[in-house]
């Protein structure tokens, strides 16, 4: 009796705290729980068959407010944690806040933000996946999601403007934070979108110095991405082209040379991309689709292709379930791997299905 009195006084204590807090911060929490299995085939190690996390949209548990500071100006904050719900741990290396945290002010101007955040590339990416960089046939296995990687740049100061006219723009620069050199490790990100009722196109471009302290005068990897989507009603097409230049301009999601290779994969520092996918609704299901090919320009020539598809089933506005499957096409030692949201994957193909639901 005492425990349930006690448990009782202290949930009554958290909602009165919450509430207070809710009507002076206007605080929102929501999150992403997504898990399903996957089997992945083609790695020299064999077949992969798991329960994992985050195959369709990274689990997450955030929290974002903001408050009103009069004469049309806010400020506002967001937190967001990775969560692996097959082992109840931390993702994105087990960091607090690993997917975003940020603050900023938003007025007329637009807004400015600093803080952990995604880059305007990535946002290019998502904006022209049909699978939104998740599932089997995630865009981001073979097409790089901004320099070295990283979808997210630590240490960000972003503007992004208002629209006019259906054009807005954003630019983001990443503090490299090297002593004595202030542009040894910067990153620097900008896009231009245009929206116009069914139409949309997105240019999105990012720039890595691959400077270290110890480390001068490396190229610094540059990634340029036009994006374009249509939405016919009856089916929604993307189409994109993606130009990568220099080192960690287009890296490989897999680094440990999955398929066994006499001579491990290098990552091209030189490569074109070209994406062409489609959205097809119909009732509460949709169908994905998109061919993705990468033209290696550097000696190697490790071209490499991706063809995927997936089935989406809505339940309900917050609740999905899903199947996916794609196949990479790996040229003259190319180490491509089907991944999913927040998986690099360990072979040249994979078929997922989960369950996804949104709060």
């Amino acid at each position: 009796m005492k425990k349930t009195l006690l448990a009782l006084a202290l949930t009554s204590l958290f909602g009165l705290v919450a509430g207070n807090a809710s009507a002076q911060s206007s605080v929102t929490v929501y999150g992403i729980v997504d898990t399903g299995i996957a089997i992945e085939n083609g790695g020299s190690a064999g077949s992969v068959s798991k329960l994992t996390s985050g195959m369709a949209s990274g689990s997450r548990l955030g929290f974002k407010g903001s408050e009103d500071l009069g004469g049309g100006l806010s400020a506002f904050f967001l937190l967001e944690a990775g969560i692996n719900v097959d082992a109840g741990s931390s993702g994105q290396g087990g960091l607090m806040f690993g997917r975003q945290a940020y603050a900023g002010i938003k007025g007329d101007f637009g807004t400015i933000s600093l803080g952990r955040q995604y880059t305007p590339e990535y946002l290019t990416l998502a904006f022209v996946d049909p699978y939104v960089t998740g599932m089997a046939g995630d865009a981001a296995n073979i097409m790089p999601n901004s320099g070295a990687g990283a979808s997210r740049m630590d240490n960000t100061l972003k503007y992004v403007t208002p629209t006019f006219d259906g054009f807005s723009a954003e630019l983001a620069y990443g503090f490299g934070e090297t002593a004595g050199d202030t542009s040894a490790g910067r990153q620097l990100g900008a896009a231009l979108t245009y929206v116009s009722g069914p139409f949309a196109i997105k240019l999105g471009y990012h720039n890595r110095n691959n400077d270290t302290a110890t480390l001068k005068n490396t190229d610094d990897g540059k990634t340029t991405l036009l994006a374009a989507t249509y939405d016919f009603g009856v089916v929604k097409a993307h189409l994109a082209y993606g130009v990568n230049k220099g080192l960690n301009s287009s890296p490989l999601r897999n680094t440990t040379n999955p398929f066994g290779s006499a001579i491990a994969p290098v990552a091209s520092t030189d490569s074109n991309d070209l994406l062409i996918g489609a959205t097809i609704p119909f009732g509460n299901n949709k169908i994905l689709t998109s061919y993705i090919r990468k033209d290696d320009k550097t000696v190697r020539n490790q071209d490499a292709s991706q063809l995927s598809i997936a089935y989406v089933h809505s339940l309900s506005k917050r609740t999905d379930l899903y199947a996916s499957y794609a196949k990479i096409d790996n040229k003259n030692g190319a180490g491509y791997t089907v991944g999913s949201a927040i998986e690099a994957g360990s072979g040249d193909k994979a078929l997922q299905v989960g369950v996804r639901h949104s709060f």
